[in-house]
């Protein structure tokens, strides 16, 4: 009995001894001691100077008391490399070495911090572009017309709506673009919803009933991105906008496994920082801030009499015999890069590339990392 306790310690001392080296993060050998945050910087710059995997910064720098909110980083902090009395990497604020922008830290939370990812990359599909359901379109107040009678609005006219506004507000004017289909099922799972103009409501309009007709409602144009047509769709400026600047960087607890069916870069291969869309969304339980792993399947190869071809170079008496499936095998799906989730509609997701090891293509997979 004795024996089988000490068994038992021995092996549980070995899994916390194992758990705990799991645990220590890998700093890169080329890593700074000491780093002034520059204006510029994002959260995701300054981990990779750490760590060959920058999403795992929340580990390296929540560790460290000084830095509570990470997001609380400004231009002009030095930041400092230490480690704990278990080994442990810690990014922490040198409080002992003066500031170059001291004044920072008295601003609103975001206002002057440094950012997770480039802003610039993903604020306009924060802020405007939707993907959005036929259901959730029809739903939406549209264009009537114009002052003018014209088919077509530019910036110097008023335009009337469909619709119950809100007086003094901002609204963008969406049209219905292509629709985003499932690769696994075929269906449509969204539209591509994108931003053509701005405009501030100043009448409010008003529903039809039974003792009076409908009063359309009334906006400004602000400004225009292309031309407003009738029956475009309007809806308030900032709807569906997560804040613009932070994320918490997380793996997904359970299993995905998805495609990427969409960029916005219109190429056939795509990078670093280039906006995928993704066939998986909140339906599925993802979130902004969630890393995915983006995988590609690599050529089956028909292993014939001889010798073995890849399946596009095999003849036709090749791929006949392969049906049947004697001599076919299928490779292994590598990893290809990573991205990360930044907004979530019902059923699909846009992500933004962080990294690559091959050219990004509509088609590959995305799974946990």
């Amino acid at each position: 009995m004795l024996k089988k306790i000490a068994i038992s310690v021995i092996a549980l001392f070995c899994w916390l001894s194992f758990s705990l080296q799991a645990d220590v993060l890998q700093i890169r050998e080329d890593a700074p001691a000491s780093y002034v945050v520059k204006k510029g910087d994002t959260l995701w710059d300054i981990s990779a100077l750490y760590l060959n995997e920058p999403w795992l910064w929340p580990q390296l720098w929540q560790m460290n008391p000084q830095v509570d909110n990470p997001h609380l980083i400004y231009p002009g902090d030095v930041l400092t490399l230490t480690y704990d009395s278990m080994g442990r990497p810690r990014l922490s604020v040198n409080d002992n070495v003066k500031r170059l922008s001291p004044e920072a830290r008295k601003t609103l939370k975001g206002d002057g911090a440094i950012t997770t990812l480039p802003l610039s990359m993903i604020r306009p599909f924060l802020t405007y572009e939707q993907a959005l359901n036929e259901e959730q379109i029809a739903a939406l107040p549209y264009i009537l017309g114009t002052n003018t009678a014209t088919k077509m609005a530019a910036e110097t006219h008023t335009v009337y709506v469909k619709g119950v506004l809100q007086p003094g507000t901002s609204y963008g004017v969406y049209r219905k673009g292509k629709p985003y289909v499932d690769p696994e099922s075929g269906s449509v799972l969204g539209y591509e919803t994108s931003l053509i103009a701005t405009a501030r409501a100043f009448r409010p309009g008003r529903e039809a009933t039974e003792d009076s007709p409908l009063e359309a409602a009334s906006m400004q144009v602000l400004s225009v991105k292309r031309e407003i047509k009738q029956g475009d769709k309007v809806m308030p400026a900032l709807e569906g906008q997560s804040l613009p600047a932070f994320f918490l960087i997380s793996k997904p607890d359970f299993e995905v496994d998805g495609t990427i069916i969409d960029t916005t870069s219109q190429l056939r291969e795509f990078s670093k920082m280039d906006i995928v869309v993704l066939n998986r969304g909140l339906i599925n339980d993802l979130e902004a801030g969630q890393m995915l792993g983006i995988y590609r399947q690599s050529p089956s190869v028909i292993d014939g009499e001889n010798g073995p071809v890849y399946v596009e170079d095999a003849n036709k008496l090749q791929k006949m015999f392969r049906n049947f499936g004697d001599n076919s095998i299928s490779m292994p799906r590598e990893k290809v890069g990573e991205l990360m989730v930044f907004k979530v509609a019902e059923r699909v997701s846009f992500g933004i590339v962080t990294s690559t090891r091959r050219p990004i293509r509509v088609g590959d997979a995305i799974a946990n990392l």
